[in-house]
């Protein structure tokens, strides 16, 4: 069982990989050429939906939860994954406006991430027979960037996970290179400039801090120390 230290060091790394800071940014609203035939998206929130993805269910929840903008967002919702708005001025204010002043919106990104990319990683991770934290970042970064843990990825090594006789150091370790590779390689060049995170976790192994307690930096960012 991690510890809340443990799981706040793991939160605080996908948030500097997304946002570029360790508490996340609620607020961000990105335009990225990443979606469909790399058609240019949105991008949202603390861990960052996609416009293409999920954003529609994180607003679906905001309106269940009261949000004060929840009426403004509703025209929007039909639209989104139909409908481009990565053009949409006042589209993109809004999702902003809602952050930065409604503490629902804000409160519904934690949920979201939780249920959506975090609760489906630690399933992962329990039901494979994971312990190590460092473990559990490398899954929950994978399902928040990659939707998952590729079976196309799985397949490139032979190395086996706990619950299959393997050892966890191995099996993560030659994840963690095998999508290193993948994203080095990827035809998408806005994935290849992602290989930073890889890098990361690569460094944490290197340094056997597979507990996730040393101090370091992601992305020249030192984290703060967390204790039990």
């Amino acid at each position: 069982m991690l510890t809340p230290a443990q799981q706040t060091t793991i939160l605080q790394v996908i948030n500097v990989f997304e946002t570029g800071k360790p508490e996340g940014r609620y607020d961000a609203v990105v335009v990225m050429k990443d979606g469909r035939n790399h058609s240019r998206q949105i991008t949202y929130g603390r861990s960052q939906t996609t416009e293409q993805g999920n954003l529609k269910s994180l607003l679906l929840l905001y309106a269940e939860r009261g949000g004060i903008f929840a009426p403004d967002f509703a025209p929007y919702l039909p639209k989104l994954g139909v409908v481009p708005l990565a053009d949409d001025v006042q589209f993109k204010k809004l999702l902003k406006t809602s952050a930065k002043e409604d503490p629902i919106m804000r409160q519904a990104q934690d949920i979201f991430f939780d249920r959506v990319y975090f609760q489906p990683a630690q399933d992962f991770f329990d039901s494979n027979r994971f312990v190590q934290a460092l473990s559990l970042l490398v899954i929950y970064d994978s399902y928040i960037h990659s939707g998952g843990v590729p079976s196309k990825l799985r397949n490139r090594f032979p190395e086996n996970t706990p619950r299959n006789g393997g050892r966890e150091e191995a099996w993560t370790s030659a994840y963690v290179r095998t999508r290193h590779e993948w994203l080095a390689n990827h035809g998408n060049r806005l994935l290849r400039r992602t290989v930073y995170r890889t890098r990361c976790f690569q460094e944490q192994i290197d340094a056997h801090n597979w507990a996730l307690i040393q101090p370091f930096r992601v992305n020249n960012v030192l984290l703060p120390v967390h204790f039990e």
